[in-house]
This record gives C-alpha cells, sequence and structure tokens, in this order.
C-alpha cells in the first residue's frame, strides 16, 4: 500500500508538473497517471487501495469544498441566488433530454435506458470546477458579478439532484416504478443539509470562542483537524439517515465553513483557507490519480465515433441550459460563455456510478460505461483547458 500511495504522489506530482510546464492543466496528467497505473493497463496499484478508493477521492473532496465554504461571501451569494438555484438543476435536466432524444436513434437503447446514461453524464464535476472557481474568488476575477460564487453554489447542488434521478431512472430501468417522494427528497436533502452544517458551523464557532475566552487558544493546525473531522462525522451522519430522510453531507459541509467564516475573525478565517489550500495539493493528486484509476479504457474502444458525437450534442443541450439560466442577468455575451465553459467537465459522479448500470446487470450498462468513460476523457480536459485559458479574457478583474 505505501508503494501505491509513493507512486500516486511522486508521479502524479511529476506528471502534473510536466503539463503544467508545457501549459496544460495539472488535473491531465495526474488523470493520464492514473490511467496507466489502473489495474485496466499497467495494474501498478495495491487492491487495498483501489478497495478504499472511494473514500479517498471523497475525503479529498470534502478538503476542497470546506476551502470553498471557506472562500465563499454569503452577501456575494445572495446577488447571485435565482440564476445559482437553476444552475443546480437546469443545465443537467437540458442534458438529460439531449440523451433521452439523441442516444436512442445513435447508439441503440430505449428510452428509459437513455434517461440512466443521461443521468450518469449530466453531473458536473466539483472536483474539476470548485477549485478554479475558489482560484477566481481569491484572485478577484468575475467576482464584481459574484460569477465564480454563482458556479461554485450552482456545481455543489448539480450532483445531488443528479444522483437522486439516476437511483429513480435505474429503479424505473429494472422494472419499477418512479415515486413522487423520490423527486421530494431533492429540497429536502439539500435544505437538510445547509440546515445541518450552519448549525455544526454555529456549533463550532462557539467552541472557538469558549476557548479563545477561556485563554485556552486553539491553534489553527487544530483547527483545521476539528474542521475535518466533523466534516468526516457529517459524511457518516448522511449515511447513517439515509433510509430514514435524504440529506446532502457535502452541502452540509460547505455550510459548515460558510458559517465558520462568517462568524469567526477574518484573519482566522483566512489563515484557515490558506492551510486547506496546503492541503488540497496532496488532496488534488491523490483524487485525479484515483478518478483516472477508475476509469477503464478498455470501453472507450467500443463506444465508437457515435458515442463522442452523442457527448457533443448533450453538451450543447447543456449549453442552452446554462444560458436559460442566466436570462435576466446583468452578464453580458463573455461572462455567460464562460459559464457554459464552466459547466462542461465531467469526472468524479461518472468515475463513482459509470460502472454502477453494468453491475446491476442492465442490458444498457456496458455502453453507459463506455459514454462515461470517454466523457471523463474529453470533458474534463476540455473544461479544465477552457476555464484556465479563457479567464482572463471572459470574465472583468476587481480591483
Amino acid at each position: 500500500m505505501l508503494l501505491s500511495l509513493a507512486i500516486i504522489f511522486l508521479v502524479g506530482l511529476s506528471a502534473a508538473a510536466i503539463f503544467e510546464r508545457i501549459g496544460l492543466p495539472r488535473i491531465i496528467g495526474m488523470l493520464a497517471v492514473g490511467i496507466l497505473v489502473s489495474p485496466y493497463v499497467l495494474d501498478l496499484l495495491d487492491p487495498k487501495i483501489l478497495g478504499i478508493s472511494s473514500e479517498l477521492r471523497q475525503i479529498a473532496l470534502i478538503i476542497i469544498l470546506i476551502k470553498a465554504g471557506l472562500s465563499l461571501n454569503l452577501s456575494d451569494l445572495k446577488k447571485v441566488g435565482r440564476p445559482a438555484v437553476l444552475m443546480s438543476f437546469v443545465p443537467a435536466c437540458c442534458e438529460i433530454v439531449g440523451y433521452v432524444l439523441f442516444t436512442p436513434m445513435l447508439l441503440g437503447v430505449n428510452r428509459i435506458e437513455a434517461a440512466v446514461m443521461g443521468a450518469v453524464l449530466s453531473a458536473v464535476s466539483p472536483a474539476v470546477v470548485v477549485p478554479r472557481m475558489v482560484k477566481l474568488i481569491e484572485d478577484k476575477w468575475g467576482t464584481g458579478k459574484s460569477i465564480p460564487q454563482m458556479i461554485l453554489a450552482g456545481a455543489s447542488c448539480d450532483d445531488i439532484f443528479v444522483i437522486v434521478l439516476f437511483s429513480t431512472f435505474v429503479t424505473m430501468a429494472q422494472g419499477g416504478s418512479a415515486k413522487v417522494t423520490d423527486f421530494l427528497n431533492i429540497p429536502i436533502s439539500i435544505v437538510l443539509g445547509i440546515l445541518l452544517g450552519a448549525v455544526v458551523g454555529i456549533g463550532l464557532y462557539l467552541l472557538f470562542d469558549w476557548s479563545y475566552q477561556h485563554k485556552h487558544k486553539i491553534r489553527n493546525s487544530t483547527k483545521v483537524i476539528i474542521l475535518l473531522g466533523t466534516a468526516f462525522l457529517l459524511m457518516s451522519i448522511e449515511t447513517l439517515v439515509k433510509p430514514y430522510v435524504a440529506l446532502s453531507a457535502l452541502l452540509a459541509v460547505v455550510a459548515m465553513a460558510c458559517v465558520v467564516k462568517l462568524k469567526t475573525d477574518s484573519k482566522v478565517s483566512s489563515r484557515l483557507s490558506e492551510k486547506f489550500g496546503k492541503l488540497w495539493i496532496a488532496a488534488e493528486v491523490m483524487l485525479f490519480v484515483l478518478v483516472g484509476a477508475a476509469v477503464d479504457v478498455r470501453y472507450t474502444l467500443s463506444a465508437g465515433g457515435m458515442a463522442v458525437l452523442m457527448i457533443f450534442i448533450a453538451l450543447a443541450f447543456r449549453a442552452v441550459g446554462v444560458c436559460l439560466c442566466l436570462l435576466g442577468t446583468e452578464l453580458n455575451t463573455k461572462e455567460r460563455i464562460f459559464c457554459v465553459i464552466a459547466y462542461l467537465p465531467k469526472a468524479t459522479v461518472q468515475a463513482a456510478i459509470g460502472s454502477v448500470p453494468l453491475s446491476l446487470g442492465l442490458p444498457c450498462g456496458k455502453i453507459v460505461l463506455s459514454v462515461a468513460v470517454l466523457a471523463i476523457l474529453i470533458t474534463a480536459p476540455l473544461g479544465a483547458i477552457g476555464i484556465d485559458r479563457s479567464y482572463m479574457r471572459l470574465l472583468d478583474a476587481q480591483k
């Protein structure tokens, strides 16, 4: 296992540095390393690491979401409330519609199977989008109109919506029927997640404040450990209450960090954000190498050109969805184009659920996994390059 970790960190960082040197996003190098060392190519990773891969990826995602929460300003979010809410489900809905309309013609599946494919592929990747939006917030690009805040908030909720739809469509594909309660779980999980995170955030602030008042000063490094431990606890709570009530732990993590930032001194929250930024250096490598390792490249060859065409048709539907969300806002054409680009990347959700239909024995399982793998390989680099290369041209810097 230690050798596997050495490969992940050393080879992953080296590849990231090489790709950065030639002007490409670091994550492409990390994904490439993950694919090469995966069980489907060179098979260099210990099965024990692969066995806990999903948990390790979740830990990395928690780190960047805490940093995102510590970077968000609630007053900025209020400015973009309506479009941020719409961005959490309208683009995904439009993309699923694209799959339902065109996949039966291009890939020979039925409508329900097309909906399953659409649900797998319509989630934006928070692992690609969130760190880039945090960087834009810190560097004050597009913050005059709260553009990165809007994208960050929408991308954080997008996955919840899509995963609920995925579960519903899979049930229908297995011969079951959709229930109204399945769709009610979407707003319930969002609201409960935010409420739980806010309550926990207030509790942490009171703990930090009480210790300071009683001269038991908690070091910032210790606060980082407390925040991480609490975030892990929130994720566990989601699993525990899942049979009884829907709850989004990822949103709870963001809300917790937001409240801690809101309540604590700005210097303290800034230092905490910096420390999580340093943790993200290691977490990012772990996340994207393991995402790459989850990609079975054997399926890309069987997908064919029609699958690639389907992905781009669906992305066009997604772009229309993003534009619909931005109607009535003050954003200019360049800024709207940037929002479309920022909503392209797919990686984490597709790596997590892409193989589920195949494991359940659904007839569409192989083609869904094939298209999911292709979507990661095409859109993760495309979105990352698009964001990194375009933000200075399309967004205004706030002085």
